[in-house]
């Protein structure tokens, strides 16, 4: 077993890990207090290469491997949670379907133009009646004269809304075998007649990345922008969802870090009873926790990687990589706070943050409770 990092490995997270520190860094306090999604900042992640990392050169890519991807994710997670947010919505659910499940025409026609930073797209799962039971989706896809008829809507999209959000891949109830429903994955462009994308605002966590809620009023679309096959909607699905598990638990990695090295700076400048908290036991022994849950989240994760790209079964460890990574976090953020004391709680601190950039991942792409379930299964239960 060999766990040194490549040199290419090294050199991917030392530049993230710059950029994010010269140029997300002293915007993130005030995008998050505006909740504003930063296109600039977008399109300066296309410019170092983050869209688009896994996929081959002739589609724009780098041809890199999962670690590569998974590594500038947590880097950017180390400094905030909103921009490593749409790094891996856009990777992961917008990217992935198209590059695994698309026609040659349609990597063609989308994925370049989604791997320069001027364009990202979405995945349309999510219902307000269908969130873990993603069986109870209602929007249908019926098809009519060569063309894809859609009706229903969808909640809580990441990278759906903004300016530069080209399409989403939806998937609709496109009719019933057996007496059960057939699910189809279908490609919608932003400009299709009745199809409406709006922001969602006023949220805890992620304020500076696009959340949206799409709606499809009678929307129509050749049935050209089938994505795979009819009724293998169910298939692409399951499959985007272990690929994303793998970028939803860097960034509980990579905010689990971030808050540590808040703490831990904090806990050696601040001083009570003449010395750095840092030399009383109960901190010293927070921070040797921390950094102990860092350090096992991070060898899981790294080797639910390494068997991806090693082309072996990989659902098992990615579900576990993403509900611990995702359990370490909230524990990591929530010491780091109390590390804090009164000050963790203003914002002022970006401890603050992280605390509550933290919150989404116990529920977003799977929630804790539905990564037992998975790793139950797998294990034979």
């Amino acid at each position: 077993m060999n766990f040194d990092l490549t040199e290419e490995h090294k050199m991917i997270r030392d530049t993230v890990r710059e950029f994010a520190e010269r140029e997300i860094k002293p915007v993130a306090q005030e995008l998050d207090e505006k909740a504003e999604f930063s296109i600039p900042l977008t399109k300066r992640m296309g410019d170092l290469g983050l869209f688009g990392m896994y996929l081959p050169e002739k589609y724009g890519g780098q041809g890199l491997d999962t670690l590569s991807y998974i590594i500038a994710v947590e880097e950017l997670a180390r400094v905030d949670g909103s921009h490593a947010a749409t790094l891996a919505a856009h990777n992961s659910l917008g990217i992935g379907p198209i590059y695994y499940y698309g026609t040659e025409e349609q990597k063609r026609k989308f994925l370049p133009q989604l791997c320069t930073g001027e364009a990202i797209w979405s995945f349309g799962l999510t219902e307000p009646g269908a969130g873990s039971d993603s069986r109870g989706s209602k929007t249908t896809a019926v098809l009519e004269d060569d063309q894809w008829i859609i009706n229903g809507s969808k909640i809580f999209i990441t990278n759906g809304a903004s300016e530069i959000s080209i399409g989403s891949t939806v998937q609709a109830v496109s009719g019933n075998t057996d007496g059960k429903k057939q699910f189809t994955t279908i490609i919608v462009e932003k400009d299709t007649p009745g199809f409406t994308r709006r922001a969602m605002h006023n949220k805890m966590m992620w304020r500076a990345s696009d959340t949206a809620e799409l709606f499809f009023d009678d929307v129509r679309v050749p049935k050209e922008n089938l994505l795979g096959e009819v009724g293998q909607g169910s298939k692409i699905m399951l499959s985007t969802l272990d690929a994303g598990r793998l970028s939803i638990a860097a960034m509980g990695l990579g905010a689990a870090q971030g808050a540590y090295e808040l703490a831990l700076a904090y806990a050696k400048e601040r001083k009570q009873f003449g010395q750095p908290i840092a030399k009383f036991q109960i901190i010293s022994f927070k921070l040797a926790d921390m950094a102990l849950k860092i350090e096992l989240a991070r060898n899981l994760l790294y080797k639910a990687c390494w068997l991806k790209d090693e082309n072996r079964p990989f659902a098992l460890e990615a579900a576990m990589s993403k509900l611990y990574c995702s359990e370490i976090a909230k524990e990591v953020a929530d010491e780091a706070v109390q590390i804090h004391g009164g000050y963790g709680l203003m914002k002022d601190y970006a401890v603050e943050r992280f605390y509550r950039d933290q919150r989404l991942l116990q529920i977003g792409e799977g929630t804790s409770e539905i990564q037992r379930l998975v790793i139950s299964r797998l294990i034979g239960c």
